[in-house]
C-alpha cells in the first residue's frame, strides 16, 4: 500500500513537472514573440508632428489592447527607491513593478529580459527590452489565466492519486486478508501438528506460491508423521524387545542357578546331571547373547560387511551340514549360483533357514538355487511339515518369535529368522515366507552399495 501511494504521488508529481513546464514556456514564447513585434513596430511609429520618442511609444502601445505596459526613459533617470524605475508613460493600472536589474540589463541591448512581477492579489509576466538605445519598453501579461489551468491540472492530479491511493489501499487490505488467511491456516495446522495431531493437513487451493506452502506443509507433515508412528512403532518394539530379553534370560539362568545348587550334592548323579544342564544351559545363554549382539549391530547400522565372490552351493551344503546334521537336505541347482557378498552373513542366513525347517519341519528338505536371471539368485528352502500356522504367517519374521510357541523353554532364541532377513537386507536382497513350509530368498549378484 505504501508503495502504491508513493508511486502514486510521484507519478502525479512527474505529470505536474512535465505539464506546467511546456505550459510555462509556450506562455513566455507567446509574450516574447508578441513584445518583439511590439517593440519593432513601435521604433518605427512616427506619432503626432512634433512628438517625443516616449509619446510616439505611448501614442503606438495605446492602440495595443490586452496588454499592460510602461515605458522607462533613462536619459538621466535614477531609481525612485534604488529598486524601481519611475515610468515616463504607462498603460492605466499596469504594475508599475519596473526593477532596476532588469532594465539595466535590458538597456544594455542583448534579448528581451523576462521576470515576475507582483501587484498585490495578482501576478504577472514581464518582459522588458530597449526600443531605442535610452528607452526600455516593458510589457506585462497577465499570468491569471496560465495560473487558473496549472492550478485545474494540480487539482486533478491530487484527485487522481488520491482515488488511486484509496484503491491501491483497498486492493492492499483485500490482498493482505487473501495472503493472511492461507498463512493463519497454515500456523494453526503447525500449532495443533505441534500439539501431536499427526493427521492434520492443509487444504490445496489453486496453483500459486501459497499453494505450494499448503503442498509443502503437507508433505512435510505427512514425513514427519511417518517418521514419529515409526519411532513409536520402534520404541514400542525395543520395549517388547527388551521385555522378550528378559524373559529368555531368566529361564536359561534360573536353570543354571538351580542346578548349581546341585553341584554340592553328596550324590554323584545329582552332580552330574547338574554338570550337564548348566553346560547346556550356558550354551544356550551364550547362543542368545550372540544373537542379540549380532541384532544390536544391525539395528545400529554397524554390521560389519566384507564382500567376496561366493559358491552359494558349497555354502549351503556346509550350513546343512552344522544345521541338519541327522536329516537329508538336497541342494539343486540351475544356471550361475555365484553371488558377491559376505560369506559369513550368507551362510547364517542359511544356517537359520535350514535349522528352522530342521526344529519346525519334516523331512526331506530341499534347497532350490535358481542362477538363471542374469541380475539375481533365488534359494527356496522347502520342507515336508505340516508349514506355518495361518495366524504366524504375518509375524514369522518378528523377534522372540518361535515356531511352536508352547515350547517356551526350547533352544531356539526366537531371533533366527530376524536376524535372516536383516542379513538379507544388508545384502539389498530379500527374505519372504511363500507360504506353508517354504522360505524364499533372493539375492543381487553385484556388491550392494554401504
Amino acid at each position: 500500500m505504501l508503495i502504491t501511494v508513493a508511486a502514486s504521488i510521484a507519478v502525479a508529481a512527474l505529470s505536474y513537472q512535465m505539464q506546467s513546464g511546456p505550459a510555462w514556456d509556450r506562455f513566455a514564447a507567446s509574450a516574447l514573440a508578441g513584445f518583439r513585434s511590439d517593440a519593432q513596430q513601435a521604433a518605427r511609429h512616427f506619432g503626432a508632428p512634433g512628438s517625443s520618442k516616449v509619446e510616439r511609444i505611448a501614442d503606438f502601445m495605446e492602440g495595443r489592447l490586452g496588454v499592460a505596459w510602461a515605458v522607462v526613459d533613462l536619459r538621466g533617470a535614477t531609481a525612485a527607491d534604488g529598486v524601481r524605475y519611475t515610468a515616463a508613460a504607462g498603460s492605466p493600472g499596469h504594475p508599475g513593478d519596473l526593477r532596476v536589474d532588469e532594465i539595466d540589463i535590458a538597456r544594455q541591448g542583448l534579448d528581451p529580459v523576462t521576470y515576475t512581477a507582483d501587484d498585490g492579489p495578482r501576478a504577472w509576466f514581464a518582459v522588458a527590452g530597449t526600443v531605442s538605445p535610452d528607452i526600455v519598453l516593458v510589457e506585462f501579461y497577465n499570468r491569471d489565466k496560465i495560473d487558473r489551468e496549472l492550478a485545474w491540472l494540480r487539482t486533478r492530479l491530487v484527485v487522481v492519486a488520491s482515488v488511486v491511493s484509496v484503491a491501491a489501499a483497498l486492493i492492499g487490505v483485500l490482498a493482505a486478508g487473501l495472503v493472511q488467511r492461507p498463512v493463519r491456516v497454515a500456523a494453526a495446522a503447525a500449532r495443533r501438528f505441534g500439539a501431536g495431531e499427526l493427521d492434520v493437513r492443509v487444504p490445496v487451493r489453486g496453483s500459486d506460491e501459497l499453494a505450494d506452502l499448503a503442498g509443502s506443509f503437507n508433505s512435510m507433515a505427512a514425513r514427519l508423521g511417518d517418521s514419529i508412528a515409526a519411532l513409536r512403532a520402534k520404541e514400542r518394539q525395543q520395549r517388547r524387545f527388551i521385555a522378550d530379553v528378559a524373559h529368555d534370560l531368566r529361564t536359561p539362568l534360573a536353570s543354571m542357578l538351580a542346578a548349581a545348587e546341585s553341584l554340592d550334592s553328596a550324590d554323584p548323579g545329582d552332580r552330574e546331571r547338574s554338570a550337564h544342564l548348566v553346560t547346556a544351559q550356558a550354551r544356550r545363554l551364550s547362543a542368545l547373547v550372540d544373537d542379540l549382539l549380532e541384532m544390536s549391530l544391525l539395528d545400529a547400522g554397524a554390521a560389519d560387511y566384507r564382500p567376496e565372490p561366493v559358491d552359494l552351493p558349497a555354502l549351503t551344503a556346509d550350513a546343512a551340514a552344522l544345521a541338519a546334521p541327522d536329516q537329508s537336505v538336497t541342494v539343486t541347482t540351475s544356471g550361475d549360483a555365484t553371488v558377491v557378498g559376505d560369506p559369513r552373513r550368507l551362510h547364517t542366513i542359511m544356517r537359520n533357514l535350514l535349522s528352522n525347517a530342521a526344529r519346525h519341519g519334516a523331512p526331506p528338505i530341499t534347497v532350490t538355487i535358481d542362477g538363471r536371471d542374469p541380475t539375481q539368485v533365488s534359494i527356496t528352502v522347502t520342507d515336508a511339515g505340516p508349514g506355518l500356522p495361518a495366524d504366524l504367517l504375518p509375524v514369522v519374521f518378528d523377534r522372540f518369535v518361535r515356531g511352536d510357541r508352547a515350547r517356551t523353554g526350547s533352544e531356539g532364541s526366537g531371533l533366527g529368522l530376524a536376524i535372516a532377513r536383516e542379513n538379507a537386507a544388508l545384502h539389498n536382497g530379500t527374505l519372504r515366507a511363500a507360504g506353508g513350509s517354504t522360505f524364499i530368498l533372493t539375492l543381487p549378484r553385484g556388491t550392494p552399495p554401504d
